[in-house]
């Protein structure tokens, strides 16, 4: 499936639009390609847009001050991905949004996408609904790490992103889960015996 048959796929999830509405949204969205380990964004940079996957993988993440890399979403193919606190409050941002493999993306800008509310009213239902399943998925991350041992976020893990589990690395998956390398992979050893 191509980028432009996907991304209307997502949308025609949440709302019902026209084919003239469904070229018009098209015709907003900038395609761009990265390469891997290529960045999106990087901290202290504003973000301006909604990037949405087609092809690939990113990631977002942030460095604590001893330069260990805490990731905090990845994004696959038909997901959204985007630094809120910096695009709502046009603030310089705090994550870096890094491709794990070479990305097919579309973007959409801030003005875009204002505009597109203004023409298009049923897309600020559209991205409410995105928002609002963004923020149940960090809220359920959050609750995972508070509640949940390693070996249950890992299962989790596995269960949610099992289809691209293989294109990350053991220190990705420990960063996303929240351990340290170190101790994933004992808790690999620990799990094959």
């Amino acid at each position: 499936m191509d980028g432009q048959a996907l991304i209307l796929r997502n949308v025609s999830n949440y709302i019902s639009i026209t084919g003239e509405e469904q070229a018009y949204f098209l015709s907003l969205l900038q395609p761009r390609n990265y390469q891997r380990k290529e960045y999106l964004q990087r901290e202290g940079s504003n973000c301006n847009n909604f990037t949405f996957i087609t092809t690939g993988c990113v990631k977002s993440y942030l460095l604590d001050q001893k330069g260990e890399e805490h990731i905090l979403t990845i994004a696959p193919a038909d997901w959204w991905v985007v630094d809120y606190m910096s695009f709502v409050f046009g603030q310089p941002g705090n994550l870096f949004i890094e491709a794990i493999e070479n990305t097919s993306t579309l973007i959409l800008t801030k003005e875009k996408r204002e505009e597109l509310f203004r023409k298009i009213p049923p897309f600020e239902r559209y991205f409410r609904i995105l928002t609002e399943r963004a923020f149940a998925v960090n809220q359920q991350r959050v609750t995972d790490i508070l509640s949940l041992t390693a070996a249950e976020r890992f299962e989790k893990f596995q269960q949610r992103y099992a289809h691209i589990a293989n294109s990350l690395t053991q220190q990705q998956i420990a960063s996303f889960i929240g351990v340290t390398p170190a101790f994933f992979s004992r808790m690999l050893k620990a799990k094959r015996k």
